[in-house]
């Protein structure tokens, strides 16, 4: 588990993909400051997709489980990794910046 600061939240889903991501560079969108979050996606052995949540915005599980169960319904992807750090993103930028990242996916496969 990596260092986070005091007053951060940190949460762990995990979600079993229909559609291998295939090979992939890594992606990063985003930049953390106020009121926003970056998002990194990498690839991962398995079946599964990760997502690893660092927030300031704490208390807000529920939405959270909400917004990237959305996300994984609407791209049900396995072999990947989604880290993100955020710092009070609403859940519209949240799933904007998802989508933007896997928008940025070039296979190394084609």
């Amino acid at each position: 588990m990596t260092n986070v600061p005091s007053g951060i939240e940190v949460l762990d889903y995990e979600f079993t993909g229909s559609v291998d991501a295939g090979r992939f560079d890594p992606v990063l969108v985003g930049v953390v400051g106020s009121g926003n979050l970056e998002v990194l996606i990498e690839p991962a052995a398995g079946l599964v997709c990760t997502v690893h949540v660092e927030t300031s915005a704490r208390g807000y599980g529920p939405i959270w489980q909400a917004v990237v169960s959305d996300f994984h319904q609407r791209h049900p992807l396995a072999g990947m990794r989604v880290s993100i750090h955020d710092m009070g993103a609403t859940p519209a930028v949240v799933g904007l910046r998802l989508d933007q990242a896997i928008s940025d996916l070039r296979s190394l496969d084609q």
